[in-house]
């Protein structure tokens, strides 16, 4: 018995899983992203309608997600979902995105939000203290703290499941009773006169000017504006999919991480859709529109607790950064754990520690994730794979179809509900998004593709030196008969 090797153990009931999924969510992105969306659209009711259809798209997105993740349920997840429903190079080419940019920098932009906001009660961690300067690269005491966050979380989930479960659990239940807080009061602030104000002509949709004036746009324009408006609610409504990653350490995982899927992402958009209501009940679309460097809901803080508001926010967001960089760090490692079981990935994060835990995979997403930091362009990164993130969204969907075609008689425990009606809305409400994103950011969709497309030849590369044994018939989940 003492010879056997480390397994996943499966400790994580379904109140640990939907917290993973909620926690994982919530990050920093609703606390500013509202600003960028209002100055887009420019009336209320468009920026209401834009996290309303953000958030359909996730709920329908995470429910039909269900039903792969019962078929498959064993760590890895998407990048599992991909190459079954495809071939091993779709999943590699998910599964290199998701390393080299998705997760890790990810994990980058929150972690130095984390920073940027413990900045407002230790000014000595700013972003404007230059630690060393070297002419072309300034590395500031933000980065380090971010680093530091993500070293030390990285060393907690090392020791084991049940140390990033705890953790998990904790943060995410104290800033949803946070945001449940900043809700109740904000209401409480309640203007009338500017709610009143900012729901007159709340269909209009337009580009709101610094100086308050409105600029119209061009039938074409206005969706390609909506689209743009899109990419920070994507952005603050992504990484649901992290608790697909580690169902094979969730108990009774074929029922258990569709029920979280479901129950966290609708949980998540309905605090989302509370949080903007109170931003329109207590400020004016403007000051919403050009808050102080996007901070919209400090702006809104100030209103419901005074000058203490500053500070409040910033506690939230610290709590709120530190509770999503545990569950992002947890749940990522578990993808290169499975690519290098299948010989995509570096050897040794196929392994698991003696506390039944994929380390090496930590600590390479760990390095990755703090050089992102020190780069300083972890911002742009992830502008690019916006469009990317939402595209292996579609194409895990269409992946069902697919699978219903390649695998009819496969165990189902879970169908995606309403099949084919939910997942074919979300393919057509994404493939809009998609392609307006390509004729009104194209730059930062090319980068996006680019990132992927270095995927190509590493692959190949990888198949050169037999470094990916038995891939093209390894399977995680359900085998197909000769």
């Amino acid at each position: 018995m003492s010879n056997q090797k480390p397994a996943f153990k499966s400790s994580l009931n379904l109140m640990d899983a939907t917290m993973i999924v909620a926690g994982s969510m919530i990050g920093s992105g609703i606390f500013i992203v509202s600003s960028d969306i209002t100055r887009h659209v420019g009336s209320a009711g468009w920026m209401i309608l834009v996290w309303v259809i953000t958030g359909v798209m996730t709920i329908l997105a995470a429910v039909s997600y269900g039903e792969l993740s019962a078929m498959f349920p064993k760590a890895g997840g998407q990048y599992v979902y991909l190459k079954e429903a495809y071939n091993p190079l779709v999943g590699f080419l998910y599964g290199w995105s998701f390393f080299s940019v998705i997760q890790t920098g990810t994990i980058a932009a929150v972690g130095v939000a984390f920073s940027k906001f413990t900045a407002y009660l230790f000014p000595e961690v700013g972003e404007n203290v230059i630690l060393l300067d070297l002419g072309s690269i300034q590395i500031s005491a933000a980065q380090i703290l971010s680093i530091a966050i993500i070293i030390l979380l990285t060393v907690v989930n090392s020791k084991g499941i049940r140390n990033g479960k705890i953790i998990q659990t904790f943060f995410t239940i104290i800033k949803i009773l946070s945001l449940a807080g900043l809700i109740l009061f904000g209401f409480m602030a309640f203007k009338a006169d500017v709610w009143t104000a900012n729901w007159q002509n709340a269909l209009d949709l337009h580009m709101l000017n610094a100086d308050g004036s409105f600029s119209d746009y061009t039938i074409m324009a206005a969706f390609g504006a909506v689209a743009a408006a899109m990419v920070g609610s994507v952005f603050s409504s992504v990484a649901w999919e992290n608790v697909t990653f580690i169902a094979g350490e969730i108990k009774n995982p074929k029922k258990n991480v569709g029920m979280s899927l479901f129950l966290g992402t609708l949980l998540v958009t309905l605090l989302y859709l509370a949080i903007n209501l109170v931003y329109l009940a207590v400020l004016p679309l403007h000051d919403i529109a050009y808050a102080q460097n996007d901070r919209v809901a400090v702006a809104a803080s100030l209103q419901a607790f005074g000058p203490a508001g500053t500070l409040i926010i910033a506690i939230m967001i610290m709590i709120s950064t530190f509770g999503c960089n545990n569950g992002l760090i947890l749940a990522g490692a578990r993808v290169y754990y499975t690519m290098a079981k299948d010989g995509l990935f570096f050897q040794k994060a196929g392994r698991l520690n003696k506390n039944e835990v994929p380390e090496f995979g930590l600590w390479i997403q760990c390095i990755v994730a703090s050089l992102l930091c020190l780069s300083g362009k972890y911002g742009d990164l992830l502008n690019m794979v916006s469009f990317v993130v939402v595209l292996f969204y579609m194409l895990t969907i269409i992946g069902i179809f697919r699978l219903r075609k390649k695998m009819p008689d496969a165990d189902r425990p879970y169908k995606a509900p309403l099949y084919p009606v939910l997942p074919a809305l979300y393919v057509l409400i994404s493939a809009a998004f998609c392609i307006l994103l390509v004729f009104y950011t194209r730059d930062y969709v090319i980068g996006g593709l680019i990132i992927v497309a270095i995927g190509f030849p590493l692959y190949y590369m990888a198949k050169k030196n037999n470094a990916i044994k038995g891939v093209d018939n390894g399977r995680h989940g359900v085998e197909k008969p000769d």
